[in-house]
């Protein structure tokens, strides 16, 4: 199905995920506006915006001339009247459902053409987040992106037990429209899909510190050297059919058993945290940092999306 380019598309939210949105959405044809709270927020998104696309020049990813096009279809406001023609709505705010409520109210009261909202949460669940909804509860959805949104080309759709099929629909073809590839869960679980494979390991891996198996910089170093890339070009679970189903059985019936099976954050963590060591921001964390250590990390995280680059540029 091809998706009408004249859809209008708003953006509530000015932090990355919000600015990755529009330049992605705009970077493909649409013509979208960011609704934040202050002048001070929108101009924040705006200047991220700016930043995404100095980047996409840099590259030659963008000419400057597709640069001009797409800036054209963004705009901005602190209006939520600005939305009144919107028929698809991201919502990118701060994780709290008191803070998305509010805005979720707003959203029901000036948008009047609504075909789908979508949440960008990473945690929350739909079936808690639809609540302040009247009229608007079938076509609210999460719609769970990756940062950078405008460079990783997943996003997994997950409905409430209220959702229509439309909706999902609608949605999934207009990201699919921008390039993305979209996976649509069956059922809403905490975590959703990616993050609870993601955090799966993270687990087993902090339990292997703890345990003084390995270092944090080992660690980094097996993931990164031994099965991580192959996993960019094969499933996970195309592997093990590979590998043999019987030869797995039999490995997890002897593994299972001595893997880590926490059922809070590890005390690596939470000893960490009340050391105030906190990661980059402090710049000491399961690794120490600086500003030339950070501005690699930031580099070699976005690396391996380059190559998906694959927008529909106006």
């Amino acid at each position: 199905m091809t998706v009408d380019k004249n859809l209008r598309i708003g953006i509530v939210g000015t932090g990355a995920i919000a600015a990755s949105f529009a330049a992605l959405f705009t970077g493909n044809g649409y013509k979208t506006t960011v609704i934040g709270r202050s002048e001070i927020s929108v101009n924040k998104a705006r200047d991220a915006y700016t930043r995404i696309f100095d980047v996409l020049e840099e590259r030659k990813l963008v000419t400057h001339e597709q640069r001009k096009s797409c800036a054209a279809f963004f705009s901005y406001s602190t209006d939520y009247e600005d939305l009144r023609d919107a028929e698809l709505v991201f919502e990118a705010v701060y994780e709290d459902l008191n803070i998305k409520y509010e805005v979720y109210k707003k959203i029901e009261l000036h948008c009047q053409k609504i075909e789908a909202i979508a949440s960008a949460t990473s945690v929350l669940a739909p079936d808690d987040l639809k609540k302040p909804f009247e009229k608007y509860r079938p076509q609210f959805l999460v719609a769970h992106p990756y940062n950078p949104a405008h460079l990783v080309p997943f996003v997994e759709l997950v409905g409430s037990d209220e959702t229509s099929a439309k909706a999902m629909q609608f949605a999934k073809e207009f990201l699919e429209s921008c390039g993305r590839k979209v996976c649509l869960m069956k059922k809403s679980v905490p975590g959703f899909l990616a993050n609870r494979l993601q955090h799966a390991m993270v687990r087993e891996a902090l339990y292997l510190v703890r345990e003084g198996v390995a270092t944090p910089a080992d660690i980094d170093m097996a993931l990164t050297w031994s099965f991580g890339p192959r996993y960019t070009k094969v499933g996970l679970l195309q592997h093990q059919d590979g590998y043999g189903l019987d030869m797995l059985e039999g490995l997890q019936n002897y593994l299972y058993p001595h893997l880590c099976n926490d059922s809070g954050a590890s005390p690596v963590v939470s000893e960490a945290v009340r050391q105030g060591n906190l990661g980059q921001k402090t710049g000491k964390g399961l690794h120490d940092w600086n500003e030339e250590k950070i501005a690699e990390f930031r580099r070699g995280a976005a690396e391996p999306y380059w190559r998906f680059f694959n927008w529909n540029l106006p």
